[in-house]
């Protein structure tokens, strides 16, 4: 009897447990499902853009080069600067010749240097977690053997038919599966040349070309994570989110694994999706889901010959601005944009490694971590710094924030993260002497230690504030550069 009432209770529970797993089409249903924990453990991950854009690999500085092809046709442009919106066109004329179409880089993007397994190592290098590659922008060409690409444009229009002659998006994803790294596809909404994308026939555009393409590179990569892009102004009932979505969570092969960012139509923004997506900002914002922010190197996602090297976000800057959306809970996806034949730029190889050899110190107090009560401590003036660039806040913009104020604002000195019981305070400059943390309690177990460093680390409760005396290093002593972390053990909650 105690047996069958043990066969009876396994058959509801699994049966419950089922049942949890099917998604209905519709918010209700399908904002109750759980995001998959890897991914607010990660932290930090790695944009790739890389597509035919990367053949003619220039834009104005300040603007995105993988818009090339509606800068080109559109005479358009918006960016960091005062444009006259010809650019693009002048120097494509001149360099390419006036017949010359953005459809004849298609046979130019040949990835002959493009190697998976060693951006792979890179990635491992850096300490990323997560990697994102653009298996299709708003042109349309796909960057794996899809046969809506073709079909839609009536011409060769993806990397096994034309240029290459190879599945780029399959060596990506079976380079990675040999890491330990979660593997993502971007994957456009948007199409600007697809003869069915128009506001008149969307439906035939999804179910022709869009939902099936999604299908097939789902099926084909079974991927971590489809970071959506490009919506326009376009709404979810249109663009039929909740169907594609209830098939992502109930019938795909990745159902129970895969995150999805909210990027599915113009009002899915920060409010559906299973976690929330910011560009190009140093806001201190924080959500109530899961979130990312994603930026360049430089100031483009794709490969832009035109920047120069001051373009180039600093290694400090980008450890900074890790730590800074780390602290408010959200995860960094940091762009390199390889040239046409899929080689990394150097000095963006560079600033990946810089950031590895610091997680490789640091790394505690930043996988799997969470927002702490507070994310940072200020010092006293204004809080209100603001950058006055047109669109896009540069990289080295955290400096403002923390090492390089103006005159009369306050800056940043610790950031917090929390791990179970330990509290991490990050330190984008070194004490000459000692530091106040305030408003924390020790108890009788408290314990501090300076990560990377055998010193010991003394330290003195003083009112409602520790006060922490910093080892005196010589520089080879140091434990790293850019930012220096106190591991704080079992203080008071």
């Amino acid at each position: 009897m105690k047996k069958s009432i043990s066969t009876l209770l396994f058959y509801f529970i699994s049966v419950s447990l089922f049942s949890q797993k099917v998604y209905t089409p519709d918010w209700e249903s399908l904002d109750k499902r759980p995001v998959p924990s890897w991914f607010e453990d990660a932290k930090f991950g790695i944009f790739i853009h890389w597509g035919l854009y990367s053949v003619p690999g220039w834009s104005p500085k300040g603007t995105y080069s993988e818009w090339y092809k509606y800068w080109l046709e559109n005479k358009k442009l918006m960016g960091n600067g005062d444009f006259t919106g010809t650019e693009i066109y002048d120097f494509h004329t001149a360099m390419y010749g006036r017949d010359f179409t953005y459809a004849d880089f298609a046979p130019m993007f040949k990835a002959m240097s493009y190697d998976a397994n060693e951006w792979a190592k890179l990635f491992e290098r850096a300490g990323a977690r997560y990697a994102v590659l653009t298996t299709k922008h708003h042109d349309g060409f796909a960057l794996w053997p899809s046969k809506e690409a073709s079909t839609s444009y009536g011409r060769p229009w993806n990397s096994m038919v034309i240029g290459a002659h190879r599945d780029l998006v399959g060596e990506y994803v079976d380079a990675l599966r040999k890491t330990n790294i979660k593997v993502g596809c971007y994957f456009s909404l948007r199409e600007w040349g697809n003869p069915l994308y128009t506001k008149e026939t969307m439906g035939l555009f999804y179910e022709k070309h869009f939902f099936p393409q999604l299908k097939d590179l789902v099926n084909t990569y079974k991927p971590d994570l489809i970071w959506s892009d490009g919506p326009d102004a376009i709404n979810d009932k249109e663009w039929q989110v909740e169907r594609t979505l209830a098939w992502l969570y109930s019938e795909s092969p990745v159902k129970d694994s895969v995150v999805v960012n909210d990027r599915w139509a113009n009002n899915t923004g920060r409010k559906h999706g299973d976690y929330y997506t910011r560009e190009y900002s140093n806001s201190s914002a924080s959500y109530d889901k899961p979130w990312e922010e994603c930026r360049g190197i430089g100031l483009s996602f794709g490969y832009n010959q035109n920047e120069d090297l001051e373009d180039y976000t600093s290694p400090k800057a980008l450890v900074l601005t890790l730590v800074n959306i780390v602290s408010n809970g959200g995860n960094l996806l940091l762009d390199v944009g390889p040239n046409a034949n899929g080689k990394i730029p150097p000095i963006m190889q560079e600033r990946l490694v810089q950031m590895g050899d610091w997680l490789k110190v640091n790394g505690e107090a930043i996988y799997g971590t969470r927002a702490w009560v507070r994310p940072c401590q200020w010092t006293k003036g204004n809080r209100e710094w603001k950058s006055k660039e047109k669109h896009y806040v540069s990289g080295d913009a955290i400096l403002k924030q923390t090492v390089d104020p103006e005159p009369g604002y306050a800056v940043k000195e610790v950031f917090f993260t929390k791990k179970g019981k330990n509290v991490y305070a990050i330190l984008p400059a070194y004490p000459k002497n000692t530091i106040k943390l305030k408003d924390i309690r020790s108890t009788g177990k408290t314990k501090i230690s300076l990560l990377g460093s055998e010193k010991k680390v003394n330290w003195k409760q003083k009112g409602d504030d520790i006060v922490v005396e910093m080892p005196a290093l010589y520089m080879d002593d140091m434990p790293c550069d850019y930012a220096w972390t106190l591991k704080l053990e079992n203080v008071a909650d």
